[in-house]
């Protein structure tokens, strides 16, 4: 048993010595993710990047609209991250399912492989958008609006989309207005 514990403990350091290193795990770029969010929306999360910066886009359809948000930075910091990418990818994805909007109240993504991590080893959120998805479907819509006239367009949609103007960046207008006008019903 001794020189069976002695010939496997010359056989490890052997390899060590001739510079073989075993290789992480690694999420090839482009590869993509599918999960649903809580409230059954249809994600796909795509990873590209290199060791220096990742970039993780995320796009999701939801009840005739699609939206997406980019995430972008350096996990490659974090150890645990580097042993090995598909969890860490893989924990992104759940922490995502728990919540309802895969792009709302997410500026940063954590998980808990790399919570001792640096900051800049954390996803933060760089853009985020949406749009009706069948651009067809937006044209109609426009058309009805158009014929109703402007007194006669819903109180909320219209209220909605005054308020993301005050507060929001103009290329995020159309996002704040459908989450605004989510919460005012």
């Amino acid at each position: 048993m001794k020189s069976f514990v002695l010939l496997f403990l010359v056989v490890i350091c052997g390899l060590g010595g001739l510079g073989l290193k075993l290789k992480p795990k690694k999420r090839s770029n482009g590869e993509e993710i599918q999960f649903r969010t809580k409230a059954k929306d249809v994600c796909t999360m795509s990873i590209n990047g290199d060791d220096e910066e990742m970039k993780l886009r995320i796009e999701c359809k939801s009840q005739g609209m699609s939206y997406w948000c980019e995430f972008t930075g350096k996990p490659s910091v974090c150890r645990a991250f580097r042993n090995n990418p598909k969890i860490y990818w893989n924990q992104i994805a759940a922490e995502l399912r728990k919540i309802p909007h895969a792009c709302e109240s997410t500026e940063v993504l954590k998980t808990t492989m790399c919570q001792k991590a640096p900051p800049e080893a954390l996803m933060k959120q760089i853009a985020a958008g949406m749009e009706p998805e069948d651009l067809a479907d937006q044209e109609k819509s426009v058309q009805k609006t158009s014929l109703r006239g402007a007194g006669q367009e819903s109180e909320n949609e219209t209220e909605a989309m005054k308020l993301a103007r005050e507060h929001c960046w103009e290329s995020l207008h159309g996002f704040c207005s459908y989450i605004i006008g989510i919460f005012r019903g």
